[in-house]
């Protein structure tokens, strides 16, 4: 199975970060095969709505996301990691969720997809927007979601370590099937 993992950190030993190695870890155990692209360090647009992708069946833009692209085209799974950012996906993850658009028609399809955030507070209502974000996104493109962790009251690398959520992480990707 092909999963592709879009990391939203642009911290590279993140909370976030340590989650998506302990996911990747857990899947490629099992077998699988993964892509990991970290967004927060590719050259990618933000989308600008032209619809130039909907007359032409690519982006006005050549950039990172052509190979984003081919690997969300062909993975089975998609895995969103990200920190939360004031509610909801970090803007570097975001920028790659809507240059989705240009990729809808190839991408509504029965998909999975995972949810894992991590977020320094751990108040209950914390990843509601985030999830609400989410839900309407794999509703919107008829994936099927096989689950979140939703990593709060992590404000550091040192809090998240000392928490069962890596251990999470590493158990959901190890149980894709």
């Amino acid at each position: 199975m092909r999963i592709t993992v879009l990391t939203g950190s642009p911290r590279k030993n993140g909370t976030s970060a340590l989650l998506a190695d302990r996911f990747i870890a857990g899947a490629r155990e099992a077998g699988h095969e993964v892509f990991r692209y970290d967004t927060a360090f590719a050259d990618v647009k933000p989308c600008i709505a032209c619809d130039y992708c909907a007359a032409h069946a690519a982006c006005v833009y050549p950039d990172a996301m052509l190979e984003i692209g081919g690997q969300l085209l062909c993975a089975d799974v998609v895995a969103l990691i990200t920190p939360l950012h004031y509610f909801g996906f970090s803007a570097q993850i975001k920028a790659v969720i809507s240059r989705f658009h240009a990729y809808n028609a190839q991408i509504k399809q029965s998909k999975r997809a995972i949810l894992m955030a991590t977020s320094a507070k751990d108040d209950s209502w914390t990843m509601s927007g985030l999830d609400a974000v989410y839900e309407a996104m794999v509703r919107y493109l008829g994936w099927q979601n096989l689950g979140k962790l939703f990593a709060t009251g992590c404000p550091t690398r040192s809090a998240i370590e000392k928490s069962d959520f890596p251990q999470t992480a590493y158990q959901i990707g190890k149980a894709i099937r």
